[in-house]
């Protein structure tokens, strides 16, 4: 891909076909690295309005990059809105697709009052991790529904 490409970063629905397509690769991604247990697909319909968002990076005319969010508000605890289905085609990496995408969902966040951020990720994925660390995640055990797997890393970060 050529560096002079217009980027365009814009709301997407999770199911429309180019997206549909990119999510499809992660999970064949994610179904390559760890098995079924350890997989937390989320289903579109999570990530559209009024508890969701989800976003699309355009290089060019290609979709390169998607990212989502799910708002959660459980009893007695602060809201936080959960990372999903952040994904990037290899051949777009490197370039800053998944920080504009993270840095778009994170203002949506603050837009809406949630301060803070939550995800989960897996050990198999260091550049996810180190990208995570680097835009300040932070460990913390299991939220939300998921229980503790060695194959899963639980990240969030006060927005």
């Amino acid at each position: 891909m050529s560096p002079e490409l217009p980027t365009r970063l814009a709301p997407l629905d999770p199911g429309q076909p180019d997206a549909e397509a990119l999510i499809a690769r992660s999970e064949a991604l994610m179904t390559a690295l760890y098995p079924s247990e350890s997989n937390h697909f989320e289903p579109a319909d999570g990530l559209r309005p009024p508890n969701g968002e989800f976003w699309g990076l355009w290089l060019g005319e290609q979709l390169v990059g998607c990212g989502g969010v799910k708002c959660h508000a459980p009893a007695g605890e602060p809201a936080y809105g959960e990372i999903k289905r952040l994904f990037v085609l290899d051949s777009a990496r490197g370039r800053g697709v998944a920080k504009q995408l993270m840095a778009q969902l994170e203002a949506g966040l603050r837009e809406r009052g949630v301060m803070l951020a939550r995800l989960e990720t897996g050990i198999h994925q260091p550049e996810a991790l180190g990208l995570y660390r680097r835009l300040g995640y932070v460990e913390r055990p299991p939220f939300g529904d998921y229980a503790l797997d060695p194959l899963s890393v639980f990240l969030e970060k006060a927005l």
